[in-house]
């Protein structure tokens, strides 16, 4: 049975006339009349009493017909369904971020793709790297942003450098610590410290032997937070001081809200952030498009960050497979 033979038999039905039924679906009679006895066939009932050259339906037709009519709509259905997918104006995206970058970007990013897309239906995680990787691993997410290290040897899954993040230390613009050069380690702790705990243990241990502080160094700030926006409203608002990334600091560095401490020795620590996702996964246009959101998202913070970087080119529509979008 197939869908093509389900069209045929509800034409028959409609139409209530082989001849005219003929016609609509481009068949001569005698092929119509062979594609519903091999329907019958394979439904191994008989769906028409043939008297006099007529059909009249039995009554399996008479039951069969509405679910026939639900499999052809439902497969129309699929079909618009997939083409709007090949569109890239339907379907689902899951994905992920940290803290630090979804401060940013998520929204942003929501509204341009529901802009784009409305029939999209969108789930998101604001996680840290560890956690957004294990979600990837269990299918929970399409693709996720983060430090690529996490899958630098796993060949199940890919990544695309978007971002080589530099660290330091920050504070409001006006704390006392501003003007100085060189600022110690020492002079940092006269002052409030604030831990992001969103960083892995890894920069952690980096940042532990390059100011030979002990372990663990969560001990050594007076507020350890992993939300991004609490430290950044106790950055502003005192004389405490965060290390972090320029991606987490971005905005209230353009504001002119926080600056960038001379520390010696500086906090020489990169990483670099990415999309991560399932090696060889069919990218549908709605992935692509939320690709190009994160990509432009990212060259606009490397043009703050360095005004010599050039700008992005426009974001182009993704078109439908066979030709372009209408």
């Amino acid at each position: 049975m197939n869908i093509r033979q389900l069209r045929h038999f509800l034409a028959v039905m409609d139409l209530g006339s082989l001849s005219a039924a003929a016609e609509v679906v481009h068949l001569s009679p005698p092929a119509l009349s062979r594609s519903l006895r091999a329907l019958e066939d394979e439904l191994r009932v008989p769906l028409f009493d043939r008297h006099d050259r007529r059909l009249r339906p039995t009554p399996y037709a008479l039951v069969y017909i509405e679910r026939a009519r639900r499999i052809v709509f439902d497969e129309k259905e699929g079909a618009r369904a997939l083409a709007l997918m090949r569109a890239g104006e339907l379907g689902s995206l899951r994905f992920g971020m940290g803290s630090s970058i979804a401060r940013t970007l998520m929204g942003p990013m929501l509204l341009q793709l529901q802009s784009d897309a409305p029939g999209l239906r969108l789930s998101t995680a604001v996680h840290s790297t560890d956690a957004l990787l294990a979600a990837l691993r269990r299918e929970e997410l399409d693709f996720f942003v983060g430090d690529i290290r996490s899958v630098a040897h796993d060949n199940q899954l890919r990544a695309e450098p978007v971002y080589r993040c530099n660290f330091g230390w920050f504070a409001r613009r006006g704390h006392p610590l501003e003007r100085r050069r060189k600022v110690t380690i020492g002079a940092l702790k006269t002052y409030p410290l604030i831990g992001a705990g969103y960083a892995d243990e890894a920069l952690f241990d980096q940042m532990a032997a390059l100011y030979e502080l002990s372990l663990p160094l969560q001990n050594h700030f007076s507020v350890n937070t992993n939300d991004v926006s609490t430290m950044l409203t106790l950055l502003t608002s005192s004389d405490a001081i965060a290390p972090g990334t320029d991606v987490s600091m971005v905005t209230a560095l353009r504001a002119g809200k926080l600056v960038r401490l001379d520390v010696d020795p500086p906090l020489d620590i990169h990483l670099t952030l990415g999309i991560i996702e399932h090696a060889g996964a069919t990218r549908v246009p709605a992935v692509e498009r939320a690709f190009e959101i994160v990509r432009e998202h990212f060259a606009a913070v490397a043009r703050a960050a360095d005004p010599h970087v050039p700008r992005a080119k426009p974001r182009r529509k993704v078109a439908a497979p066979g030709g372009p979008r209408r």
